[in-house]
């Protein structure tokens, strides 16, 4: 899909390398220097949270002064959100933002919402004759009611609740909890729709999203954060439909520059060329826990160009975290809590200095409630 470029010949295009472009988004990321940042700020890209601690890891690669108390209180206070929004996975972000990289990015027509909601939903909705947004509707309002009242459910409980309130035909047959219950992202979503979040206690209760803003806007946060790119990084990132991400694209085109990266044509908000062409330099270790923002499939092919190390870094379950030295990719780690001790294993891809590296493990190990921490080499 070509998109116009309002105010840039084409003679003048902004050409960068994907050193560049890392650089400017390792910055946008909040990873070049660790600052004084509020929570909210540190969670302006949403952090995931599918891994155990990863959003706590992530942000407190990114602020000051992050304790495992400190991000408790924030999520039951509300300073934090944690919730299912952009392709129904579990995310940390700011309480700002619940609706725009939730509700606003669910998709009114029946086929592209049917993409989102993946496979089994589709051949559900074929083989029990149910229209996608109808069951949609129905799940969600059923996880409103369920969490009415000021209630607070952890996700059993919350199961439990939906089949009283729930059709058959939307809850199948799961073999792993040998139950029935509302397939995985037909619920996943009717949280996202019903505005509910996680307390600290990984319970759902009934949130705040506001008011529902354009969903255009995820557009140009996704190239602050991940530009410059296309229409079907932006699709991928969000789990949309190529024609739903399409449609928000354009209404976004009007703000957007063209760029090359190496051959390749992208694009980036115009306001963001000057940080492009000087981004802030980075400086420091930070161990990146899996699900990092900066660890997303943007950046996966610049990050680590060998098919191979990316095959190992970027696993369906249980990936490694990320040693990054002065912005580059310098190390592979893992993490195993025994008792009052984490043990990190560091796989080294180039050098680390020892006294750094033992200074950013002995705060995995504080995050996750641990009171020392061991390096050892892989």
């Amino acid at each position: 899909m070509d998109v116009a470029t309002p105010g840039r010949p084409s003679a003048n295009v902004l050409r960068v390398d994907a050193d560049q472009v890392l650089s400017f988004r390792l910055a946008r990321s909040g990873l070049a220097v660790r600052g004084a940042r509020g929570f909210a700020e540190a969670a302006a890209c949403p952090a995931s949270d599918f891994a155990s601690d990863a959003a706590l890891l992530a942000l407190a690669a990114r602020a000051e002064g992050v304790s495992r108390e400190a991000y408790r209180r924030a999520v039951d206070t509300g300073d934090l959100v944690v919730a299912h929004v952009v392709r129904g996975a579990i995310h940390a972000l700011a309480p700002g933002d619940l609706a725009l990289y939730g509700r606003a990015l669910i998709a009114r027509d029946d086929g592209e919402l049917v993409a989102q909601l993946g496979r089994q939903v589709r051949r559900l909705a074929a083989e029990k004759g149910f229209a996608p947004g109808e069951a949609l509707e129905e799940v969600a309002s059923a996880t409103q009611d369920a969490l009415a009242n000021g209630r607070t459910l952890h996700k059993n409980e919350l199961h439990e609740e939906l089949r009283e309130r729930v059709r058959a035909e939307l809850m199948p047959w799961c073999r792993r909890c040998e139950s029935h219950h509302v397939a995985p992202m037909l619920w996943r979503y009717a949280t996202v729709k019903a505005g509910a979040r996680l307390d600290s206690e990984r319970r759902y209760t009934r949130g705040e999203p506001g008011p529902t803003p354009a969903a255009s806007e995820a557009v140009r946060r996704f190239l602050a954060f991940y530009g410059p790119a296309g229409p079907g990084d932006f699709a991928e990132w969000a789990g949309l439909a190529k024609s739903h991400a399409g449609r928000l694209w354009e209404e976004a085109a009007g703000g957007l520059a063209e760029v090359r990266v190496e051959k390749s044509k992208a694009w980036l908000m115009s306001e963001d060329i000057g940080a492009l062409e000087s981004p802030t330099a980075a400086e420091g270790l930070r161990l990146i826990p899996p699900g990092d923002p900066y660890l997303q499939k943007p950046n996966r092919p610049l990050l680590a160009p060998d098919p191979k190390l990316r095959k190992r870094l970027f696993r369906p379950v249980a990936s490694p975290g990320v040693v990054l030295r002065d912005g580059r990719l310098t190390g592979l780690w893992r993490v195993n809590v025994k008792g009052r001790k984490a043990v990190v294993t560091v796989e080294k891809l180039g050098r680390l200095p020892r006294g750094d590296l033992e200074e950013e493990a002995q705060r995995v190990a504080e995050l996750r409630g641990a009171a020392e921490a061991a390096v050892v080499p892989a």
